[in-house]
């Protein structure tokens, strides 16, 4: 047994989530994954905190998988981290040769020291058992966390925002993307613009709770690596594992909120009926099922739901469940490996995408589109879609978000460059109000 498990129960979680996230700051290695209490029944945990590695796997996307693997055997224990969107050119003969500003590693898990699992209001310590005495005193310093007033910190100085693509070379490159579906290269293509500052410098965890306040996600994260940090506000899983049952939970088709409830009602019954919008997600979802049908038992792939509305703070957004079955002695790396990059942020064909994607988009995608989560014990996994996410380098002083819309046959260029501000619209904000 490596760990040493605690529990304990607080009257308000909220004031001690706050506090925790607060208190990690001081460690190099960070991730928070925080579900806002949206009620999910796929979810074993309302919030994870791992900190402070004692173990790490960095590299590029050379045989990344195959390292991954062997890291996750040999180590045996919890393991949280990241897997770039590049890791396709391990997965495929593929390359990656626009431009970066981040410089983020490809791929990056660590072994933490001390794990904060959060239930309701039980708050399960799992510590490595050489850090088991500290249980105490770090109770006793969240405890004493003096909570920061995020709403106070205005910036004297705004950022100034730039687009990678401009406007009218945004309608050139759909019409391109088009053709090529009028052609049957492909079907759909998931089409994304970068926005950044250069020169740049922000307070992360402020920004991050300022985005995670407007946004109230149910699959938030911060991650904290040395001098990069990723700032999340996804809504979106991509693949879970959980003894025998695997399941993805793909989001195609969007629609914005309404200031009163009749609109909204009315925006939602549109979304759940909009051809396009269906067509988009039924597209991702036979993807998503052929993916799984690699490693499923055979006959277990099934679609749970299709097509459901959601609604979050800022959208309404069309997700569906897709589910199987696996035998106990896959490895958990390879059902990854099988399913990646997700469908929801490539297109089909997968593979035509991708190339499309590498053609057409101007940056290097990086951690955004990739995944973060963590692997247990048992060889179980949970990990999110990374958008509606800001990225930075402290180093490098360079900050970036970038949005995405799905591109098919109906697609009109201006409606998805107006969904892309919309998908824009909360991180602009908070950068521009957070320092």
């Amino acid at each position: 047994m490596l760990r040493t498990t605690t529990k304990i129960k607080v009257k308000n979680i909220s004031k001690f989530k706050i506090q925790l996230i607060q208190w990690a700051q001081q460690f190099k290695e960070i991730i928070w994954l925080d579900s806002n209490n949206y009620q999910q029944k796929h979810s074993n945990f309302d919030a994870i905190l791992a900190v402070d590695a004692v173990s790490k796997i960095e590299t590029t996307y050379a045989n990344a998988f195959e390292k991954l693997k062997e890291y996750q055997s040999n180590v045996n224990d919890y393991i949280f981290g990241y897997l770039s969107y590049d890791l396709k050119n391990d997965v495929e003969k593929l390359t990656s040769t626009n431009f970066d500003g981040l410089y983020f590693p490809d791929l990056v898990f660590f072994q933490p020291k001390k794990i904060f699992l959060i239930k309701g209001n039980t708050i399960e310590f799992k510590y490595l058992n050489a850090y088991q005495h500290e249980i105490g005193i770090d109770i006793h310093e969240i405890n004493q966390q003096q909570i920061i007033n995020t709403q106070q910190q205005e910036t004297n100085n705004p950022l100034k925002i730039k687009l990678r693509i401009h406007k009218d070379e945004y309608y050139q490159k759909l019409n391109t993307i088009l053709n090529y579906i009028h052609r049957g290269d492909i079907y759909e293509v998931n089409f994304c613009q970068e926005f950044y500052s250069d020169n740049s410098t922000v307070n992360p965890f402020i920004v991050y709770q300022n985005l995670n306040e407007i946004s109230n996600p149910p699959f938030a994260s911060f991650l904290k690596l040395n001098d990069k940090f990723l700032l999340s506000a996804s809504p979106e899983r991509y693949i879970k594992k959980e003894d025998k049952i695997v399941i993805s939970q793909p989001i195609k088709g969007t629609e914005k909120r309404a200031k009163n409830y009749s609109e909204d009602k009315k925006l939602i019954t549109e979304l759940a009926q909009h051809p396009k919008e269906i067509s988009e997600n039924t597209m991702i979802v036979d993807l998503v099922r052929n993916d799984l049908s690699r490693f499923a038992i055979k006959g277990s792939v099934n679609v749970n739901e299709l097509c459901k509305v959601h609604t979050f703070k800022q959208v309404h957004q069309l997700i569906s469940t897709i589910s199987c079955k696996v035998k106990r002695n896959l490895h958990p790396v390879d059902i990854i490996k099988s399913t990646f990059p997700m469908g929801s942020m490539t297109g089909a064909p997968k593979i035509s995408a991708m190339k499309i994607i590498e053609e057409l988009e101007e940056t290097k995608r990086g951690l955004y589109s990739g995944a973060v989560g963590y692997f247990t014990p048992k060889g179980d996994f949970d990990f999110n879609v990374i958008i509606r996410s800001i990225l930075y380098n402290a180093s490098k002083k360079y900050i970036s978000y970038s949005v995405g819309s799905a591109i098919t046959a109906q697609s009109i260029p201006k409606k998805e460059y107006e969904e892309c501000l919309l998908k824009a619209k909360a991180m602009k904000y908070v950068l521009l109000t957070s320092k």
